[in-house]
């Protein structure tokens, strides 16, 4: 079908208009209908308190960066619910209650200016007291960027400012940095994205910004970066060309030159190494080195022209290199192997790099490893958990025993549930895993939820169900998470199993978890809800027109829906090499099949759908959820939905909307799968 057709005969079209007063009109019904049927009970009320408060509490862990000598926390709670940037020392962090300097209050600063600002984080000129500091209107990807004095706690009188766009800085030196931003007419890529780099020094214009870099408009986005390490100062710029392959170009004085990396794969200085992680096979000269692993040269000879690296780590015995992280002298390898964590540290001596395993895991536990500060030391901080265990913080130094600094404290009692893992033969007989949730008495079958994502290497490892516990959990539910293909679980070919045109065998495979829970007799048909947002979204999209008949209920968050117009909207064009290109006839020809918005039908019976989505979301369009329910509507069939008007892609902007919105969603799938 020609891409005119397809707009021609879309009646929807105009639930787009992001703002539009009649769209907002048609928002507010659904919103209203929506509150008084699921958000009036008296168990909503109690469970949103109750979510709240866990998100308020100050029993959670607050992590913490280190910047010179302080270590920095952002923190919500009920009294700052849009949160406050703080510090203190590493002395005062280890005391269980210990006295924070507010740095920065975002309620304070939204009060004073009128604006609804999200803090996105901040980027610190680590030798000096400035950091460039991201505010976003309602929780958009779109951020205003202000430098900040951290010493005066103040921001800098015109120092480097950016209005609202997608894009960023980061410092070259405390009076020059390089920018990526909106630049005004043909700067932004088809994605929206930022398409030209400049170096922008104190006092200059922004216009008057020196252009070190024009990407091309089908490309996803270009950026700057830099590594100030003294001695070993690099910068540069990274092309986006698509959602999974980029280059990388070193800068010295005016001349940019290409760096050797794979397309598919990451390329990390740090101090006098190069680091590459490739994605899948990568041939440089008269070598070629396995996917899905981590090489190693000294930088001296790479500058001199060598490529020939040393492998540290590739895919072994079922284990895949999932993330890495660098300290001072060695270099940390978190590999998975079935969907579990494992740690090895490297470290190089008489010349070679020699890996040791630091333990044997526990059963179904993630680990997430990060440097204190890399450029002076060998300290990391370590943090653990589970499922039904809440995440520690360790401080480590290597050579030394792991010191314990934080734990969160429990949000539910887990001594009653259990965590198995489970096996399943897909469509094409390949084996995936799901992990299953459940108290230990349970009774056969039950309301169960199902949850999924399937996409972009993403793997839904072991995560503490800190909200998911009290709210589905504690009331007697089963909660599984499937790890299908589209995700990262099995390294990137777990991913590239199920790229475009083989987008379905994710869909098969959420299939047949669904089917084995039910021919397990862990549920019915009835009682089996399922949930996902995003990439997650269309999932759910796809159960509802694929097997409507699995499912009693939905909820179906920020999702991706009409794939025939995706890439026209808002960011969906950075997606392409993920789904495919719709304007293409043969790309089309395949991903009509797995576009929801274009299978759904009159005379079928549909389960039970929550739709949820945010006006401020400007990565997935809202017009996606609108659509779906108008067009359910449409063919006779009641649909729940609530579309929040901050929040962004995450959906929800402060504690209050994120236990609203769980709340919401819980409700939802409780009444409908305990009826």
């Amino acid at each position: 079908m020609a891409e005119n057709q397809r707009e021609t005969t879309d009646s929807f079209q105009w639930l787009e208009e992001i703002q539009g007063a009649e769209v907002l009109r048609w928002v507010a019904q659904r919103n209203e209908k929506t509150v008084a049927g699921l958000a009036s009970s008296s168990s909503f009320e109690s469970y949103t308190k109750r979510l709240k408060a866990i998100m308020d509490s100050d029993d959670r862990i607050p992590y913490i960066n280190k910047i010179g000598e302080s270590y920095y926390n952002f923190w919500q709670d009920g009294t700052n619910p849009k949160g406050v940037l703080r510090r203190t020392s590493l002395e005062e962090y280890r005391k269980s209650d210990p006295e924070w300097e507010i740095v920065l209050d975002v309620d304070q600063l939204s009060n004073a200016e009128g604006e609804n600002w999200v803090y996105r984080g901040s980027t610190a000129l680590r030798d000096h007291d400035r950091t460039l500091i991201s505010l976003s209107r309602g929780g958009s990807d779109a951020v205003v960027i202000r430098e900040f004095d951290l010493t005066k706690k103040q921001f800098v009188k015109d120092g480097f400012e950016l209005p609202e766009a997608k894009g960023g800085m980061d410092w070259l030196a405390l009076d020059e940095v390089l920018v990526a931003t909106d630049f005004g007419a043909d700067t932004l890529t088809d994605s929206g994205y930022p398409r030209v780099v400049k170096l922008w020094k104190r006092g200059q214009p922004l216009t008057e910004a020196k252009v070190i870099f024009e990407g091309k408009p089908e490309d996803v986005s270009v950026s700057g970066f830099s590594d100030l390490t003294k001695g070993f100062e690099t910068n540069g710029v990274v092309r986006s060309i698509d959602f999974y392959h980029s280059e990388m170009y070193l800068r010295e004085a005016d001349d940019l030159s290409r760096l050797d990396k794979p397309l598919d794969g990451t390329l990390v200085n740090h101090r006098n190494w190069i680091f590459v992680q490739t994605k899948t096979s990568w041939t440089i000269g008269e070598h070629t080195y396995p996917g899905n692993s981590l090489l190693f040269i000294d930088r001296s000879k790479y500058r001199a022209g060598d490529r020939n690296f040393e492998v540290l780590f590739e895919p072994r015995d079922g284990s895949f290199l999932a993330d890495f992280a660098l300290v001072r002298d060695h270099v940390f390898v978190i590999a998975t192997r079935n969907v579990q964590d494992e740690t090895y540290r490297y470290s190089r001596i008489d010349g070679v790099w020699q890996g040791t395993r630091l333990e044997d895991a526990e059963a179904f536990q993630s680990v997430s490893l990060s440097a204190v500060d890399r450029r002076e030391n060998n300290q990391y901080f370590r943090i653990k958990w589970d499922f039904l265990t809440p995440a520690t913080l360790e401080i480590c130094d290597v050579g030394n025993a792991a010191e314990r600094l934080k734990q969160s404290v429990r949000t539910f009692d887990s001594e009653p549930f259990q965590v198995s893992q489970h096996w399943v033969t897909s469509a094409d007989e390949t084996e995936v895993p799901y992990f299953l949730i459940r108290r230990k008495d349970a009774k056969q079958p039950g309301p169960t939820l199902l949850y999924g994502y399937g996409g972009f290497e993403i793997a839904m490892l072991p995560q503490y169900l800190m909200l998911q516990g009290p709210a589905w959990l504690e009331r007697g539910g089963t909660y599984v998470v499937a790890n299908i293909r589209g995700g990262g679980e099995f390294g990137p070919e777990w991913h590239l199993a199920a790229l475009r045109e083989n987008r379905p065998r994710a869909y098969e495979d959420f299939i047949a978890v669904a089917e084995d829970l039910i021919d397990r007799e862990i549920t019915t048909a009835n009682q089996l809800g399922a949930m996902g947002g995003s990439n997650g979204g269309l999932l759910m999209g796809n159960m509802l027109t694929k097997r409507p008949d699995l499912f009693g209920a939905l909820a179906i968050a920020v999702p991706l829906i009409d794939m025939s117009r995706y890439h026209k909207l808002l960011a969906g064009a950075s997606w392409v090499a993920e789904y495919g290109d719709p304007d293409n006839p043969d790309d089309w020809e395949f991903m009509r099949g797995f576009s929801p918005y274009h299978n759904l039908k009159q005379g079928i019976d549909y389960p039970a759908i929550l739709v949820t989505t945010s006006t401020r979301d400007d990565r997935v369009h809202p017009g996606h959820a609108r659509k779906l329910v108008a067009k359910l509507e449409d063919l006779g069939h009641e649909v729940w939905y609530y579309e929040n008007t901050e929040g962004g892609h995450a959906g929800a902007a402060d504690n209050s909307q994120r236990a609203f919105m769980t709340a919401l969603e819980y409700e939802f799938l409780w009444q409908e799968l305990t009826n």
